[in-house]
């Protein structure tokens, strides 16, 4: 009876081991799921709700009110030309550090005059080293719209954009559900911002218009792993409808490629990596811009 006891206990034992294994495994398989987006909306969470304890919301709707009004980003998106978003961000999570000199006003001065229709801020602290504090450089160096790229989650980042000085910002659907994106679509609206939806498939698409999205990007880098493919673009643009301002997001290095792109229908181009990695990001904004506007994109019938 003792030998079958201990018997028992070492079965009892070698369960127990299996099992905590097992779990550790899972765990560990559910870590190297997560992708990068879900690791920076989680990132996002804590720092809104840290932003949130620092500061009354009392007093950034003060700041809301004392704000300029925005310029207008939908306009800017609707010339009959090549209109570049030019985009400023100092790291990305892809790409490691782009830019070890970093002077947001001085840039987007630069790009301004290079001839960008609107500019693009990335403000995510935790995975591009971005700052609220660039965007308001860049507004003060600038005349053209400025978007606040981020992960936008949270009706407080919308309010927040608006006081620091952002003329639109971005909603990413692939993190928000719908009843999320059309709140901070409106809210949006109600502050004057018309905000950019981020869609990277039909069914995102789908959803940004069912909630009344008038701006629809079509990011060609898969948030999921950040693998670039422009077809992407090209393949999904035949399901924005002629009303809404169609935009091509990432990827994008040559003139050629707007080009194409404009052909196919969009409207504007947002392109980032590929200026912030030149000595001189205006250099390669002009080589984009080079032949004028040619044909006219959507939004211009």
């Amino acid at each position: 009876m003792i030998g079958a006891a201990s018997h028992a206990n070492r079965h009892d034992s070698v369960t127990r081991v299996i099992a905590k294994s097992v779990c550790v495994q899972a765990m560990e398989i559910s870590s190297r799921e997560k992708t990068i987006l879900d690791q920076i909306v989680e990132a996002r969470r804590g720092s809104i709700a840290h932003r949130k304890r620092s500061l009354p919301e009392a007093a950034l709707k003060f700041a809301v009110e004392k704000a300029p009004a925005p310029r207008d980003f939908p306009e800017a998106l609707s010339r009959d030309a090549y209109n570049v978003i030019a985009e400023l961000k100092k790291a990305s999570p892809s790409r490691g550090v782009l830019r070890e000199n970093y002077t947001p006003g001085t840039l987007a001065a630069s790009l301004e005059s290079a001839g960008a229709a609107a500019l693009s801020v990335l403000t995510e602290e935790d995975f591009f080293s971005g700052l609220l504090g660039d965007l308001k450089e860049a507004k003060k160096a600038t005349q053209i719209p400025i978007l606040r790229k981020d992960f936008i989650i949270d009706p407080w980042q919308v309010l927040e954009s608006r006081a620091a000085g952002a003329d639109a910002f971005l909603l990413i659907a692939a993190i928000l559900d719908d009843a999320t994106l059309r709140e901070l679509l409106e809210l949006g609206r109600s502050l004057k911002m018309e905000p950019l939806v981020e869609v990277h498939s039909r069914e995102e698409i789908a959803r940004a218009v069912a909630v009344g999205a008038r701006i629809i990007g079509i990011n060609n880098r898969d948030l999921r792993d950040f693998s670039v493919r422009i077809e992407t673009s090209l393949e999904l643009i035949e399901a924005i409808p002629e009303e809404c301002i169609a935009v091509s997001e990432s990827g994008l290095q040559t003139h050629e490629d707007l080009a194409r792109l404009q052909r196919a229908g969009f409207d504007a181009f947002l392109v980032g990596e590929h200026l912030m990695k030149d000595a001189d990001p205006a250099r390669p904004l002009r080589a984009l811009l080079e032949s004028g506007g040619g044909t006219v994109g959507r939004a211009n019938g």
